[in-house]
């Protein structure tokens, strides 16, 4: 019999790292808070130095003070590595996930803005490198998320087009990669970025949880269909997204 839903679209799975599989939003915020504060003087307020997590640090770092960039990702990494193996958390339910997904024969591959000696530490903290027959970081590719190359990259390497792959990760960065890629975009909605950031660019589907991906898979995808919702403000019109459950 032939597969219906999406498991008749998908062939593969590739995943974003922090955020999606592994929770480093503590970590991440406590290193740039320690970069800034020691480099600039003051930290830089959160919300400036959480909005582009999802490309590299260097890019990032340029962002925040050109003229001190070098130092700021030198500073950062020494402190997160520091203080990695105490703040890193893995999300309820990946392990147990990524298992299911195994066992029904999905080829998945992970595509990180991260560098591969701290995407390769994540990973390794809870065993979680095995599943992956791919890793495309950012030491991969010169062009980088939220353009769709690394996605491009993970599904040449995995040997599925990119338009038969499902990238589910917590930025808007990934999602507009995702969809430039052609893949099928899937939003997480449990890691740095809230819910209407993530869901600006337009994914197909968004999840509350990892342990959602499965049921995504397994159905025709409407229970989880991410759609665009118009609404007027007091300014005219404005663009909002919602979640839409059936």
């Amino acid at each position: 019999m032939a597969p219906t839903g999406l498991r008749g679209r998908v062939r593969a799975l590739l995943f974003d790292l922090d955020g999606t599989l592994i929770d480093t939003v503590a970590l991440i915020l406590s290193s740039f808070r320690h970069a800034t504060n020691e480099v600039l003087g003051s930290p830089l307020p959160d919300e400036v130095l959480m909005r582009n997590v999802g490309v590299p640090l260097a890019v990032q770092m340029r962002e925040f003070a050109p003229e001190h960039a070098d130092e700021l990702l030198r500073v950062y990494r020494e402190h997160n590595s520091r203080i990695h193996d105490d703040m890193v958390a893995e999300y309820p339910g990946t392990r147990e996930t990524l298992e299911e997904l195994a066992g029904h024969g999905f080829p998945m591959g992970v595509v990180t803005s991260k560098g591969t000696p701290m995407t390769r530490r994540g990973l390794d903290a809870f065993g979680l490198g095995r599943f992956f027959e791919v890793v495309v970081t950012s030491d991969d590719v010169e062009i980088f998320k939220p353009e769709p190359h690394p996605l491009l990259r993970a599904a040449e390497l995995i040997g599925v087009p990119a338009e038969e792959c499902l990238y589910l990760g917590d930025s808007p960065h990934d999602m507009s990669a995702a969809i430039a890629a052609g893949s099928v975009s899937v939003a997480a909605l449990w890691g740095a970025f809230d819910a209407e950031a993530v869901l600006e660019p337009g994914p197909e589907f968004a999840l509350r949880a990892i342990g959602e991906l499965p049921r995504l898979l397994d159905g025709s995808g409407e229970e989880f269909r991410a759609n665009r919702t118009e609404t007027e403000g007091a300014g005219g019109r404005r663009h909002a997204r919602r979640l839409e459950t059936m």
